[in-house]
């Protein structure tokens, strides 16, 4: 496929990071609304969770398939197909009148929508001549960063004005539009589809996968809810993640005609790349989900305003990302802006970590501005050395496990966080509480002021000094919680230390501009 020119290199561009955010966006736009849905649907929050967790399941099963079904269906096909499942799954969770019917169609979608982000990467390195591709993937990039942290701004402000259901449905017009562009601008490669007969399909690879996978996703999205390997259910799916993993490993590795090209993990640069795309998805996605929780539950802001206060340091990655990639397309080493990414997260897990209770809005923005720029000088140059040890046939297989493990590190960090956080909580509970004895002079002070108040207020005065104690209780608990997200902030710090040495096992030769073009053709030519 020729690189494009004039209008219709713009419209593939907007075409593919739109899609690309938008199968993001819907990973977080959810948070926010767990609380409504749960109401509106008659769900428990622990049973709502399902939405989220059925999605993300579904993601991880069908991303590191998509080099192989595009292949087999050829790419454009594939990739309406997934477009137009993605937009028929919208509005039908929107339509959704119980919860496991939304749950259901929540599965679809991901299905759908796991498609969408290596297939948009493939198809818009294919519009650009090999000279900008860097550029290309500094796009890509900004899609990646973007879409995560939008939802809770979107899903926010939906919920302000509307009601939850036009969460789902504002992807249809986008869907809508995205394949109208996709059939009008975006050619098939020559051959594309016609193998059909050629290629076997690996029955038993997909089911193992999908049972080890989908079972791993399944623990990490709720062990913390089912208190871990307490609950029979959990160390039962543990079980069937590591049969299905290890029998996924050993099946892709000895057949002739395999799902998914593990061997690409025989490339030492690649394979400790993987170790740094999972830490990244778990700083990415877990900053993410940390920092609403911690301004909602801690400083009073509403679901629109937590999501708001994102949108000024988040723009930063719109100026930041292509210049980077242009950097990248000149044979610029990718090492030193990894090493900066890595360096400016750990300074911003450290950071956070000294946030205050009363801090507004605008407070947290040099905090935010270091997540963005360090997402920024890591993630780009992450994803071209991912690739820099492969052969150019080896390049999708490379990008879709690239993708499906910065997702698990995605849900493995929520996973922690909660888990941390709640024990980190209960922890500081204890250490507060231990302070409050009637043999402490404060204490005792500090209850009798606030007895004094209630009586002053409500002019109660046989309850005034229970409900003294019941507000003194709410705000332990609020600053115990507050210190507990505080720590969280810097268990991401520490999990980037932690990578930082592995930095000197990625050196490679440094690649000339002429040379770094040509994996950048290559790259293209492989999708």
């Amino acid at each position: 496929m020729a690189a494009k020119t004039g209008l219709a290199k713009y419209v593939i561009v907007l075409t593919t990071v739109t899609a690309a955010i938008m199968e993001l966006l819907d990973t977080t736009i959810v948070n926010v609304a767990l609380n409504q849905m749960a109401g509106s649907l008659g769900a428990t929050i622990e049973d709502i969770a399902w939405v989220i967790t059925s999605y993300a399941i579904a993601n991880v099963i069908i991303i590191p398939m998509t080099g192989f079904l595009g292949e087999y269906f050829g790419r454009k096909t594939y990739y309406l197909t997934s477009m137009v499942i993605f937009g028929v799954a919208s509005y039908f969770c929107g339509a959704s009148h119980g919860l496991w019917e939304l749950v259901f169609w929540r599965f679809i979608q991901g299905i759908g929508g796991g498609a969408l982000l290596s297939t948009s990467q493939s198809i818009l390195f294919d519009a650009f001549e090999p000279k900008d591709r860097g550029i290309a993937s500094g796009l890509f990039g900004m899609g990646i960063v973007l879409g995560p942290t939008l939802g809770p701004v979107l899903g926010g402000y939906i919920l302000d004005k509307y009601d939850w259901s036009q969460i789902f449905y504002v992807n249809i017009p986008i869907c809508l539009l995205a394949t109208l562009l996709t059939v009008l601008f975006i050619e098939r490669k020559e051959g594309e589809g016609e193998r059909k007969d050629e290629i076997k399909i690996d029955y038993l690879g997909i089911g193992l996968l999908t049972v080890g996978i989908g079972s791993l996703q399944f623990v990490l999205e709720k062990g913390e809810s089912e208190d871990w390997f307490e609950s029979r259910m959990i160390v039962t799916i543990s079980l069937m993640a590591i049969v299905g993993l290890v029998g996924f490993v050993w099946r892709e590795l000895t057949t002739d005609h395999p799902a998914v090209n593990l061997g690409v993990f025989k490339y030492r640069i690649f394979a400790i790349s993987t170790m740094f795309t999972l830490v990244a998805g778990l700083g990415l996605f877990t900053s993410s989900f940390v920092y609403p929780v911690l301004v909602q539950r801690v400083n009073g802001f509403t679901p629109y305003e937590a999501g708001a206060s994102l949108i000024a340091p988040t723009l930063a990655a719109v100026f930041l990302f292509p210049i980077i990639g242009k950097r990248m397309s000149s044979g610029a080493p990718p090492l030193p802006y990894m090493f900066a990414g890595i360096c400016v997260f750990i300074f911003f897990g450290f950071y956070s970590g000294t946030a205050t209770p009363d801090m507004g809005r605008w407070d947290f923005f040099p905090m935010q501005i270091c997540r963005t720029i360090g997402i920024s000088l890591l993630q780009l140059p992450l994803i071209n050395q991912a690739v820099a040890g492969l052969k150019p046939k080896e390049y999708p297989a490379g990008i879709a496990l690239s993708n499906m493990i910065r997702q698990l590190g995605g849900a493995f960090g929520i996973a922690l966080a909660n888990n941390f956080a709640t024990n980190r909580a209960a922890q500081h509970r204890s250490d507060l509480m231990a302070n409050m004895s009637p043999d402490n002079p404060l204490f005792t002070e500090r209850v009798t002021g606030m007895a004094n108040n209630m009586i002053a207020k409500t002019g109660d005065i046989f309850n005034a000094t229970s409900m003294a104690y019941k507000q003194l209780d709410l705000a332990v608990s609020r600053q115990a919680y507050y210190l507990a997200y505080l720590d969280t902030f810097r268990l991401i710090g520490i999990f980037f230390i932690c990578i930082l040495p592995f930095l000197y096992f990625l050196r490679t030769p440094k690649k000339s501009a002429e040379e770094a073009a040509e994996m950048a053709k290559a790259t293209a030519e492989s999708h």
